[in-house]
């Protein structure tokens, strides 16, 4: 058994990108164009098909079915992320809120010795 995986040849990839392109130009074209004509519906349901053909175009290029392929193992990572739970980011939380008030009530003082030292000095 052939354990080698053969590469997937994409080839004409700066024809399907120019398709996707030309499609979605096109859809911006006659969103705006049919504005006054057309109803708000029918524009978007038109639209919402134009995106999923340029989608399914783009994905059929090596760079799409790389982010394709990308997407899908964040999905796999973020199965596998253990999340806090809701005590523990409580209490995060109240950390986070006491440190900044601390640092702003440090930054605040700093201020005002500065500022009456310099008014010291300035006159």
């Amino acid at each position: 058994m052939n354990s080698k995986v053969e590469p997937v040849e994409y080839r004409l990839d700066y024809i399907k990108w120019l398709l996707v392109a030309l499609v979605v130009a096109a859809g911006v074209f006659a969103n705006s164009y049919f504005a006054a004509d057309v109803p708000l519906l029918y524009r978007v349901i038109t639209l919402v098909a134009a995106g999923a053909f340029a989608s399914f175009v783009a994905v059929n290029t090596e760079k799409g079915a790389a982010f394709w392929e990308l997407l899908k193992e964040a999905q796999t990572e973020v199965r596998k992320v253990v999340w806090p739970t809701r005590k523990e980011t409580n209490q995060t939380t109240l950390i986070v809120v006491a440190v900044v008030l601390v640092m702003a009530v440090i930054l605040w003082a700093l201020d005002s010795i500065l500022g009456w030292l310099v008014s010291l000095i300035i006159g």
